[in-house]
């Protein structure tokens, strides 16, 4: 009879013991800053979260973190000395900047630039960041606003005229058939679409 009933008060023991983890599981799962890491953002990129916040209050975008934490993440996930890849805007050239929070503080002052020569359009300046500022240029002047066919004639056109094919690596689908090798064409469906899934945590 003692043996039964400590067979059972064991039995109680486990049972409680694993309804208490699986709340402890759901709890976590329910918290979004889990949810953000295990759904869209790699742990590097939510460690530069306050870094981000701070720069884009200091140059008056802090309304679009979830787009900047976005493109942070298409660009590099978080990783190495350059996460924001803003060298060139900074250089003129790739991996100049060998400070993540320098390359942080680009990245945003480079976007916060595009949106007000963009005159506000979020894709537009979204799209300059990959392509570079000459496309708000052309742009406005082709469609006046951003557009996916003009991203992909700015493309097309940047790489016809590159002296050196061999360094767009095209890696986007159906972009090669199209000869828009040029920077990403998709840029600003992905960035969007992420940013989209943050603001939803």
């Amino acid at each position: 009879m003692k043996r039964k009933t400590k067979q059972a008060v064991r039995n109680t023991l486990f049972l409680t013991v694993t309804i208490v983890g699986l709340l402890v599981i759901v709890s976590l799962l329910a918290q979004p800053e889990f949810k953000v890491d295990r759904e869209v953002l790699s742990n590097e990129v939510i460690q530069y979260k306050p870094v981000v916040e701070k720069y884009a209050i200091k140059y008056g975008v802090e309304d679009h973190v979830d787009i900047l934490l976005a493109m942070m993440m298409q660009e590099s996930g978080g990783r190495g000395s350059d996460p924001m890849q803003s060298s060139e805007s900074y250089c003129g050239e790739r991996n100049c900047i060998k400070d993540p929070e320098l390359s942080i503080k680009q990245g945003v002052y480079y976007f916060s630039k595009n949106v007000k020569a963009a005159d506000g359009d979020i894709e537009l300046a979204i799209q300059s960041y990959n392509f570079g500022r000459g496309f708000i240029e052309y742009a406005l002047e082709n469609k006046g606003k951003y557009t996916q066919e003009v991203a992909i004639n700015f493309s097309k056109k940047m790489y016809k005229g590159a002296a050196n094919k061999s360094k767009y690596r095209c890696l986007r689908e159906g972009a090669r058939e199209l000869d828009a090798c040029y920077g990403d064409i998709y840029y600003v469906q992905d960035v969007l679409s992420m940013s989209e899934k943050i603001k939803e945590q």
